[in-house]
Formats: C-alpha cells, sequence, structure tokens
C-alpha cells in the first residue's frame, strides 16, 4: 500500500480558529474597521481583551485598562468597543454549524475555536482545509485559519504556524511539512508556546534543561510522567504523534459554573448585593436546568476594586446544599449567606456565585420529605424558556424580579448594535 493510500486511511485532526474573533466580529458587520486599529474592551470597558493586528502593532498589551489608551485613542486613529457578547455568541453559532458540514466529529472548544475529525491524504486535507477557511470567510464574514495534525496538540501548533506564516494561506498541514522544517520550528518555540503550559510549569520544564518544544518531544514520556502528571505525558506523546486527547462531542460536563461581573457603579448596600445574589441564583438555576445538572455546593463571594486604596474587603461563603438542587429559591436563600458579611458604605466593585460537584439531575431520588417543590415543578426550566423567548430581566423570583435600582449592571458605553439578535438593531441595506 502506498504512503498516499495510509495516510487517506488514518484519522487526523483539523483545529480552525477565528482570527482576533472579538474584533472580526465587530467587522463583519463595520467594514469600515477594516485595516483599523480596533480594541474591544472588557466588561464595563474596563481593559484590553481583543486587539487587531494593526492595534498589536501600536504596542498594546493585553489586558492594558482603556483609562490609559483613551488619551492616545484620537492620535493613533483607535476604535475601542464594547464587549458585544450577543453579536459574539451568534456569529460563534454560525461558525459552528457551518464547520459541522464538514465533518460528523464536531468537538466545539470555545467561542472561536473548534476541532474536527477529518481523513483523507495530504492533498486532499489541504483541500478540505482551504473550503473551510473560504466557506467561513464568504458566508459569516470572518476570517479563520486551519491547523490539521495527527493530535490535538500538534493541530494547534499547526494552527499557530499558520497564522503567522502567511506562506501558508491561513492552511497548514502538519505532515505536508519535511520533518528537518518542523523540527526547526520547534527547537525556535519555547515550550511556554505549548497548549495547556503556563508559567509556572515552564520554570520546572527549564530547570531540567527543557527550553523548546523541541526538547520536550524528545523527553521521555514516562520520565515526564514520574516528574509532572499523566497529562503532561500526553502532552508529550501528542508532540510525537501519538494522540491522547480524545475528542469531546459536548463540552457541558464542567465541574463548576461560575456568575461573576463587575459593577458598572459599585455597590454600597446589602440591599444592593441581596438583588445581585438574587439574578445570579436565578441564572445558576437556569444554567443547570438546561444542561440537566444539580449542584451540591455554592460559594458566594464579592470585592472592592484593586485600584481602590482606602477600602478592601473580599467577603465570601461556602454553603454546603441540603441535596443536589437546581432549585433557584434555594439557590438564591444559599447565596444571600453572603449578606451577612457585607460591610455597608464599603464600595464592592464585584461579586459572583459559583456552583459545584455538579452531577446529573435524578441520578439519585430524593427522599419525599426532602423533595424541593419549585424542583418538582421545573421552575428553573421555566425561567431558562422564558428568558431565552423574551430577553434577560423579562422574568425574576423575589428581589431578582426588582425593575427598580438596576445601576450596577454592566456598563458598555461603546456598544455597537447587536446586528442578528434584535430586530430594532438589524443593518439596513440601501440600494442606490
Amino acid at each position: 500500500m502506498s504512503r498516499a493510500a495510509v495516510m487517506r486511511r488514518m484519522p487526523q485532526i483539523a483545529h480552525v480558529d477565528v482570527n482576533c474573533f472579538y474584533a472580526s466580529a465587530e467587522r463583519a458587520f463595520n467594514p469600515a474597521l477594516e485595516g483599523r486599529p480596533v480594541i474591544v474592551l472588557s466588561n464595563n470597558d474596563g481593559c484590553a481583551v481583543t486587539r487587531s493586528p494593526e492595534a498589536k502593532a501600536l504596542g498594546i498589551a493585553m489586558g492594558e485598562p482603556w483609562f490609559k489608551l483613551a488619551p492616545r485613542a484620537k492620535e493613533w486613529g483607535l476604535v475601542a468597543l464594547s464587549s458585544n457578547y450577543e453579536l459574539y455568541g451568534d456569529i460563534s453559532a454560525r461558525v459552528m454549524e457551518l464547520l459541522g458540514r464538514y465533518s460528523a466529529w464536531l468537538e466545539v472548544y470555545s467561542i472561536d475555536e473548534a476541532f474536527l475529525g477529518v481523513k483523507g491524504a495530504p492533498a486532499e486535507l489541504l483541500a478540505m482545509g482551504r473550503a473551510m477557511k473560504a466557506a467561513v470567510r464568504r458566508n459569516v464574514g470572518v476570517p479563520v485559519c486551519v491547523g490539521i495534525a495527527p493530535t490535538k496538540t500538534l493541530a494547534k501548533l499547526a494552527n499557530k504556524w499558520a497564522k503567522n506564516n502567511p506562506a501558508f494561506g491561513g492552511v497548514c498541514h502538519w505532515d505536508s511539512i519535511p520533518a528537518s522544517v518542523r523540527e526547526a520550528l520547534l527547537g525556535r518555540l519555547s515550550v511556554m508556546e505549548i497548549w495547556g503550559v503556563a508559567g509556572r510549569l515552564t520554570k520546572r520544564l527549564n530547570v531540567m534543561g527543557i527550553f523548546t518544544i523541541l526538547d520536550l518531544c524528545r523527553a521521555d514520556p514516562v520520565m515526564i510522567r514520574d516528574r509532572f502528571s499523566v497529562v503532561m505525558m500526553r502532552t508529550v506523546l501528542e508532540l510525537q504523534g501519538t494522540p491522547c486527547i480524545p475528542m469531546e462531542e459536548e463540552r457541558i460536563g464542567r465541574d463548576q459554573l461560575i456568575f461573576s461581573r463587575s459593577f458598572a457603579k459599585p455597590i454600597t448596600t446589602a440591599a444592593a448585593m441581596r438583588q445581585v445574589l438574587s439574578v445570579y441564583g436565578q441564572q445558576a438555576s437556569a444554567r443547570l436546568a438546561k444542561h440537566g445538572l444539580q449542584a451540591k455546593v455554592l460559594t458566594a463571594f464579592a470585592g472592592t476594586s484593586h485600584y481602590n486604596q482606602n477600602d478592601t474587603s473580599y467577603p465570601s461563603v461556602c454553603v454546603p446544599l441540603p441535596m443536589p438542587t437546581a432549585d433557584p429559591v434555594i439557590l438564591t436563600r444559599a447565596a444571600h449567606a453572603l449578606l451577612p458579611r457585607i460591610v455597608e458604605g464599603i464600595r464592592y466593585a464585584r461579586a459572583g456565585i459559583m456552583v459545584t460537584d455538579l452531577r446529573p439531575t435524578g441520578n439519585q431520588a430524593p427522599l419525599s420529605l426532602f423533595e424541593n417543590p419549585h424542583e418538582e415543578r421545573h421552575i428553573g426550566a421555566l425561567l431558562e424558556d422564558v428568558t431565552k423567548r423574551y430577553g434577560r430581566g423579562s422574568i425574576g423570583l423575589g428581589h431578582a424580579g426588582i425593575k427598580t435600582g438596576l445601576d450596577w449592571t454592566m456598563k458598555r458605553g461603546m456598544l455597537s448594535p447587536r446586528y442578528t439578535t434584535h430586530w430594532d438593531e438589524l443593518p439596513l441595506v440601501k440600494a442606490a
């Protein structure tokens, strides 16, 4: 059997990643932003979380606060936009739906990237990668890069190479590159560039004389397992071409769910904090019901701004729930356990709740004595359905349903239109 025939039968993994996703989504509906430096800001217009290539060329760092950039924005021609989560979520769904046409084996890894299982000879895979790239650009309006390799880790590296080397035209098939060229690349890249390797782990690897990805690739997997973990051993094996990280059908089996945001206006009273926690408790219930999960532990927390040198307060409380539940009343009541720790007059800039020890609904039927009446009536699922149909804020239980006093909600002073999800913000096309 020829090498081409063998490779055609071997499964490969394609990693597709949208370039500068938030900025690209904005440009899809506002072509005037093309070629201009664009940044998208975090919650409450705090700091840069996405930078277009032109913004990066200005030396703008990831996470740089907007108040430091604003004085020079006009001089640079810098366009700053608030995070348009409704638009980004819809654009992401369109990209993933389109990619799903190329493979029945699709893993949505994050809002802007996905893995696909593919098969074919190198020429066929390159053609498929170029077809996916062109289809997403033509039908959704955002640019993507594609990396194809035998493993997830190598596919991520191939994507990075395609993104940073114009010669590839945005598509790189790892096995189509000569081995000597691949080794030269791996020898130039720091081990920190590997998917899942953070700064602290990099220092430990450096102590062992592992500085580049090539060094790690040549390491003994068993020794790496003994010194670090099975996870790191899998990374080494993946670099060597052995698939060890399986495709996941859906990434909803989370260990925890977190609901937390900074406030547009600081909260200074326990009464206002009660409303915040009530809203988060309701959102947690709806999300758990959506995924068929229940929580056994709830943690509530709040905090002042790191820039506030006068008042510092970071209260938190961990509440074990009487049984696994998604009941909005029980979750909200548990979140309110934080209120006695809130200091009146302190300017709290952030609060949130986290539900952990998640398990599938109905895994263990409770005794009738401990059944939650709201759970029996599927109140959490009802909240999710009403919110999906009529929008966030259309329904609430108790303090979460109060319409006044919502000045703590997220500030988005530079928000672009939500072109695809709000009727009154649909783009208008005029024919001359």
